[in-house]
């Protein structure tokens, strides 16, 4: 059986790679739908909380890029200095990707109780706590 971190490090890239394949379509990367998520969550969300709600997922450069595709492909808009918020055609064409994201979660869950899920997840969850200095949990 291989390890833990093997699986994480697969697991990851092929999430990514699948993703990255399936969004390009629509001008996205994982990335960028995340940033998106992120964005039209929060009505009034900064440059800050982007990088601050996914700084596990990318570093600073990667996330910054990100942010500026999705505002130069008119995904998102700039209604204050720093602020980011979803456009009219943004919302529009982010809901007709949320159909294929919802596709790819259940090929990706397939054969997959919601109690294995569950169980995966905390999992993982205790592992990141114990390694970041004991967290509570």
């Amino acid at each position: 059986m291989k390890p833990i971190g093997y699986w994480l490090n697969r697991t990851d890239k092929a999430l990514t790679g699948y993703m990255n394949s399936m969004l390009a379509e629509f001008g996205l990367t994982r990335l960028a739908w995340q940033v998106l998520n992120v964005v039209g969550d929060d009505p009034r969300a900064t440059d800050t909380d982007v990088l601050t709600v996914l700084a596990a997922n990318a570093d600073v450069d990667a996330l910054t890029g990100a942010i500026e595709t999705v505002v130069a492909d008119g995904w998102a808009a700039r209604p204050e200095q720093g602020r980011l918020a979803l456009t009219a055609d943004g919302r529009t064409r982010l809901a007709e990707v949320a159909e294929r994201v919802d596709a790819f979660r259940e090929l990706s869950t397939a054969g997959i109780t919601r109690e294995e899920y569950r169980i995966a997840i905390t999992v993982l969850e205790r592992m990141t706590h114990n390694l970041d200095g004991g967290a509570e949990q």
